[in-house]
């Protein structure tokens, strides 16, 4: 989902900021919000249950050290604050710089219990940091189209989709969720982490549309003014309906709905990234903190932070963008094909269709697979996946332990003929070789409410 890199790391817990110091080398980390080491070393970013501890990535190595350390020609642009920040400091929230944003890895459980809370319960994550974006006007379902992989003309309103910002090579810019609201009226929400990029591209597409006499609306909402919260977990629909007057049996998995929650006017949609029954709500600001806390007021809902998500996103085998998918991916290579809508395929009309359709046809040099590992340490971002004779031939792009099945999981790239669920390899971590099985994914049941 997210990319980028930091020298002198800093952490905020308790109302004070700490330098977030640690004396090992981090290489490039499967994840932004997360490197967990083997083992600790003491400093803050170590200090967590068995060394699992989240930490920030680049697609190039680096070393986390103290304030000033390393090139200091560039300054680093002030991190920008949630609109539930405060809310994340009062419950003592371990804050993090995560792109740019300042936001809680974890909260006084460990990462591993907030997981297990929201396989088993219900969790809520402050996901205020993505790009809210309203895109109307009678052309917009064309705009949307026009650089998406996506079928908006026969979605539902209502409906929601996972699609695909492409570029003319076929690569992924990014991946989103578009909700049609009505004919001419959509609601996108897209990753933080590319949020220049993917406003700057709406943009540039707006203004060929306006030369062509094209009118089309675009709403970017203020972080500070809408926030967006994510509800998920078993739990999480009986947490939720205690306090809404509408029937939420009713909504569907990757369905929306506005409506009033606590007096404000919000917007609820079906769907999350964790692999659970749950819930994203669009909340105003004024509004957010105290729906937080009604929701919090509820035994079985806990905050949980970005440690949590992204275990669960990697359980549930979800991308993310600029790890295991990115601008040099197709969706094809990515086991994304079923993002490609049948009518675009027929028609050929979106970024990169020459390319993507050809794949489809005549197949492609690599495909994203899971990884089952045995009880060795984890396959990080990097790692390299060897045949059982020992040739490299694919990377691993995230990786991890695994708090439901008790074991480390991964995904990453492979040829075509390596890439059949049961065909064993080799990963090489630290040096070292450990047996992996290719695994079909999700790594775990999904448990999305579909009404069947």
């Amino acid at each position: 989902m997210l990319r980028f890199g930091l020298r002198g790391l800093r952490i905020v817990s308790d109302g004070f900021e700490k330098p977030a110091i640690c004396t090992r080398e981090i290489g490039s980390s499967c994840l932004a919000n997360r490197l967990r080491h083997g083992a600790t070393c003491g400093c803050s970013i170590c200090i967590s249950d068995r060394g699992i501890s989240a930490v920030f990535y680049g697609k190039s190595r680096a070393v986390i050290g103290q304030r000033g350390y390393g090139d200091q020609s560039v300054k680093e642009p002030e991190p920008r604050k949630t609109c539930l920040y405060d809310l994340h400091v009062d419950k003592q929230g371990k804050i993090v710089n995560f792109a740019g944003w300042l936001l809680p890895v974890q909260y006084q459980d460990a990462i591993a219990a907030s997981h297990q809370h929201t396989r088993t319960s219900a969790s809520l994550f402050d996901v205020g940091h993505m790009l809210q974006t309203r895109v109307y006007g009678k052309y917009a379902f064309e705009f949307l189209e026009s650089l998406t992989t996506g079928d908006l003309c026969n979605l539902g309103k209502g409906r929601a989709t996972l699609t695909v910002f492409t570029n003319e090579n076929g690569g992924i810019l990014d991946d989103l969720i578009i909700t049609k609201d009505d004919e001419d009226t959509f609601f996108v929400v897209s990753n933080a982490g590319r949020r220049n990029e993917d406003s700057q591209l709406m943009l540039q597409k707006q203004e060929e549309f306006k030369a062509k006499d094209k009118t089309v609306h675009l709403e970017f909402l203020d972080p500070l003014e809408q926030g967006l919260i994510a509800l998920q977990g078993p739990e999480a629909a009986k947490a939720l309906q205690s306090l809404l007057n509408i029937d939420l049996s009713k909504l569907y998995f990757m369905n929306s709905v506005e409506t009033r929650l606590l007096n404000s006017l919000v917007r609820i949609s079906r769907c999350g990234y964790t692999g659970e029954d749950g819930f994203e709500i669009s909340v105003p600001a004024k509004h957010i903190r105290e729906i937080a806390e009604q929701l919090l007021a509820i035994p079985e809902v806990k905050l949980s932070g970005l440690g949590a998500r992204d275990s669960l996103r990697l359980e549930a085998g979800l991308c993310l963008h600029g790890h295991d998918i990115d601008e040099s991916t197709t969706p094809v290579e990515a086991a994304l094909t079923w993002l490609v809508a049948k009518r675009r395929r027929a028609q050929a009309d979106f970024p990169g269709a020459e390319k993507i359709l050809s794949q489809i046809k005549l197949g492609t040099r690599k495909k994203r697979v899971g990884l089952l590992l045995g009880h060795g340490p984890p396959a990080r971002e990097g790692a390299a996946i060897l045949t059982p004779e020992g040739e490299k031939v694919g990377v691993v792009t995230s990786g991890g332990p695994s708090p439901t099945l008790g074991r480390p999981i991964a995904m990453g790239y492979t040829p075509p003929d390596l890439a059949q669920s049961g065909s064993g390899v080799l990963v090489e971590v630290r040096g070292k070789t450990y047996k992996a099985t290719i695994s079909k994914m999700p790594f775990v049941k999904t448990n999305y409410y579909t009404g069947k």
